[in-house]
Parts: structure tokens; C-alpha cells; sequence
């Protein structure tokens, strides 16, 4: 129901309606009347009745009996775009305008028409072209979309409970060896990708964290680095933009680690340059991102599809092995297993929200614990082992 009174401003009448959203969240939405406060009082009222019905009229008709349920994935889009982050929110869209709603449009289908097995045809249709994967994700916008119309009581039951969804594909990640890692690091000197390398090799920071770390989180006298801001690139709806939040993945993600010796001498190096860069190029120097650690010679700051789009291309000019950026967080958890750092450090050192991300991705790379656990066979066989000869 939506309710409504009368409100003086300024010596004008503003009709203030208050309802409850999708969410169930409690609004107040303002309309200039138009009329002065002196002698309209009546007509001022039979304009708030009039904007409380019309109101009313539109909510009604945003989700109707024969609505599509294209249509219906892009309202939920709508409604759900204020309460969660603009990088989900972007990657919510691109799904569901690029991929579900041509799909269903052309059908015709509507939400209350829609079956499981329509669900189900989709998903097939869609292995075709993509990855298992990728279809998960799709399942997971169009089961919480119907979640949400059960809600509403707009159906009864979910569909999308009753579809299989497809196996997820287990990750085999790719990763450089130390040689590698090494020629890596010397390769991108005096480049604009050095510092997020070195970041991404030696902590395994993800590109978000690398990119976002600023000055601030560099304790030089206590010798720490705090990973706690993030950038991230995204685009909503064809338009493109930079998201910089002091907000990282999850929980785990905001930890601080050591600054070791030759990473601190690069960055005290490294802030000298860029002081010195600040002095040379004056006001044309981009003071906007004066705080960020990575950022080229006048300022501007390195962007997220530079280093995806650049890094490869160094790769190939210097005849090292094609990987992504992110294999260089991969990379760097192989040589910590390699030298015998156990799994649990690597998930605090990495940023993981649990161990099972670590031990899952990580566990086929752990030798060492299977050398281990062949000397336990051999001994309580009686065997002799031969580790330890």
C-alpha cells in the first residue's frame, strides 16, 4: 500500500509518498507539486491522491501475469542493482542481457510458463559453445532471479531447483617454475608492468590487489605490507569504468605480510622516481592517483586491461612460455609448496577465504606430503625406505 502527506518547501506543497520496495526496504519518493502553498491546499491534496494511485497502477504492472520472463530477468536486474557491489552487478548484466534474455526473448516464454526442462534445453544449448563453468554461472543469476519471484508469489515454486546443472571442470592451474619466474622479473625491469609482476610473483597478489596497493599500506620502518584496497575494471551497460574500493574479496583477502629486503629497496627506489616525476612534469602531473604505488611516469594509474592486454605480449617478445597474469599467484603458491611451506600458510599468504580453495587447487602440486605418506606405507609394512638410507 502506498501511503502519502503533503510537504511545505520553500512556500510550495511537494506530495512525499512512502512505500516498500522489492526488497522490503522502506522509501520515500518526492513530487513537486507545481502549486503554491496560499489557497491550493485542496488542489494540492487531490494531486498527492492522484500520484498515490498512479504509483500504485505502476508497481502493480511491473511484474504482471503474462510478463516474459526476459522481461522479468531484466527487472530483477533493476531491483537488485542498489544492494550489491557494481563489479557483481556488472558481471549479473553482462549475463543476463548478453546471454539469458536473447536466448529466452526469442522463445517467447513467460515466467509463469517457464518449466524446468526449458532451463535444462538452455543449458545444453549453451555447452555447446562455452565451458561448464560458465553455465554454473549463468544457473546461479537465473535460480536466485526465481527465488526472488517466489518471493513475490508470482510463481509457486522454483524451477530452476529441478535442473541438473553441469559438473564444474576441475581447475588445473598453470604456473612459471623458479627459473622462469626469475628470467620474468628481470625481463619486465624498467617497464610499466615491473612492480605489478613482482607483486603478483612474490606475494601472489591477485591483479586487484596489485594494482590497488597504495603508498600507505607500505610500513617501511615496521617492514610490512597491508593489502586492504582494490581495483578493479568494469563495465556496466557499454559503458566502461575504474572501481577503487578499500574493500578486498572477502576477509581473508585484508592481511598484512613481510616486506622483505630487495622489494623494499625497489619501492624506496621507486617512490624517489616517482617524486622526482611529480617534480619534472609540475601541473601536468595526474595528482588524482598521487597515493597509488603503481602508476606510470605522469601519474596516471596503471589500468587492469593494460596489464591483462600487456602482459602476454612481453611474454612472447622475450620467448617465455604464454601464461595469464594470474598464473604468477599460481606460480607463487607451486614454489612455497616446493619448498615446503604448508598448505595452511599458502591459504593466509595467498588471501583464501577457506583451506578447501587452497588444498583444491593446490593439492596435486603437494609432493612432498606423498613422499611422506609413502614412508608411513613402507615402514608399517616393514619395508625398508629409501629416504632414509
Amino acid at each position: 500500500m502506498i501511503s502519502g502527506h503533503l510537504q511545505e518547501k520553500k512556500g510550495h506543497y511537494y506530495a512525499v509518498l512512502n512505500y516498500t520496495d522489492q526488497n522490503g526496504k522502506r522509501k520515500t519518493k518526492w513530487i513537486a507539486t507545481g502549486l503554491a502553498v496560499k489557497g491550493n491546499k485542496k488542489r494540492a491534496e487531490a494531486f498527492l491522491q492522484e500520484q498515490r494511485r498512479l504509483f500504485q497502477e505502476k508497481e502493480e504492472e511491473t511484474f504482471s501475469d503474462a510478463i516474459l520472463f526476459a522481461d522479468f530477468m531484466e527487472q530483477w536486474l533493476t531491483i537488485i542493482k542498489s544492494s550489491i557491489e557494481i563489479t557483481t552487478y556488472a558481471s549479473y548484466s553482462n549475463i543476463v542481457k548478453r546471454v539469458i534474455v536473447p536466448y529466452f526473448r526469442e522463445r517467447n516464454i513467460t515466467l509463469q510458463e517457464l518449466t524446468a526442462k526449458h532451463i535444462q534445453d538452455f543449458y545444453l544449448k549453451e555447452l555447446e559453445r562455452v565451458s561448464a563453468s560458465s553455465v554454473i554461472h549463468y544457473h546461479a543469476n537465473i535460480h536466485k532471479a526465481l527465488k526472488y519471484a517466489v518471493k513475490l508469489d508470482l510463481i509457486a515454486t522454483n524451477p530452476a531447483d529441478k535442473v541438473e546443472r553441469p559438473k564444474k571442470e576441475r581447475f588445473q592451474a598453470s604456473f612459471y617454475d623458479a627459473e622462469e619466474i626469475n628470467q620474468l622479473l628481470e625481463i619486465s625491469k624498467g617497464t610499466k608492468l615491473e612492480i605489478p609482476i613482482l607483486f603478483g610473483a612474490f606475494y601472489g597478489m591477485r591483479r586487484s590487489e596489485a594494482l590497488g596497493l597504495k603508498w600507505d599500506a607500505i610500513d617501511f620502518t615496521r617492514d610490512t605490507i597491508t593489502i586492504r584496497h582494490v581495483v578493479t575494471y568494469v563495465s556496466v551497460e557499454g559503458e566502461k569504468s575504474i572501481v577503487a574500493v578499500d574493500r578486498t574479496k572477502n576477509k581473508s583477502s585484508m592481511r598484512t605480510l613481510p616486506l622483505v629486503p630487495f622489494v623494499k629497496e625497489r619501492l624506496l627506489r621507486l617512490r624517489a622516481e616517482q617524486e622526482e616525476c611529480r617534480r619534472l612534469c609540475g601541473r601536468s602531473y595526474i595528482k588524482k592517483y598521487a597515493g597509488y604505488i603503481c602508476v606510470n611516469a605522469i601519474g596516471d594509474l596503471i589500468k587492469p586491461n593494460y596489464v591483462s592486454e600487456q602482459f602476454p605480449k612481453l611474454l612472447e617478445a622475450n620467448g617465455l612460455r604464454r601464461i595469464r597474469f594470474h598464473d604468477l599467484r599460481h606460480s607463487c603458491a607451486s614454489l612455497l609448496l616446493a619448498n615446503g611451506v604448508p598448505m595452511k600458510q599458502i591459504q593466509e599468504w595467498l588471501g583464501h577465504s577457506d583451506f578447501s580453495t587452497t588444498a583444491n587447487i593446490y593439492a596435486h602440486l603437494d609432493y612432498s606430503s606423498k613422499l611422506d605418506s609413502a614412508d608411513a606405507m613402507l615402514n608399517g609394512l616393514g619395508i625398508s625406505s629409501p629416504h632414509n638410507n
